[in-house]
């Protein structure tokens, strides 16, 4: 686990409550919500407080161990270990669809080519419609 190495490498304390929070991370092969990462630890350890769980989130972003999204309306983690992905969710059905960084690559090289712009494509959620409510659309 490679963000218990993070946090030791920047002299911080793996608390238990800490643990735990990265194991539920680690654990659940999904994104999570706060909450269900709440419901998760508070499961194992009942008297962790959520607002720890919340401050151990901020930490945890800010030492580059979890990426945090926003995708329909819920903002949700996943660990930096699964690699950067994006998301397609379709507004009109609700369906999410992954795909890989290499999609807007394109996109990367021209930001940079046209603007001089280094964009940090971590993990994107683009809304649009998927294939099928598309077709129903342009029928």
């Amino acid at each position: 686990m490679s963000c218990v190495n993070t946090l030791k490498k920047k002299g911080m304390k793996l608390t238990p409550q800490r643990r735990l929070i990265l194991d539920a991370i680690h654990d659940v092969n999904a994104h999570l919500t706060a909450e269900e990462i709440i419901s998760c630890v508070q499961s194992r350890m009942p008297e962790v407080h959520k607002s720890t769980v919340y401050r151990t989130l901020e930490l945890l972003k800010r030492t580059g161990c979890v990426l945090q999204s926003e995708l329909g309306g819920r903002v949700i983690y996943h660990h930096a270990d699964e690699g950067h992905h994006h998301h397609l969710v379709c507004s009109e059905c609700g369906m999410v669809l992954e795909c890989k960084e290499e999609l807007f690559e394109t996109v990367e090289k021209s930001l940079a080519h046209k603007y001089g712009f280094s964009a940090a494509f971590r993990h994107l959620v683009v809304n649009g419609l998927c294939r099928e409510c598309k077709r129903i659309g342009d029928s």
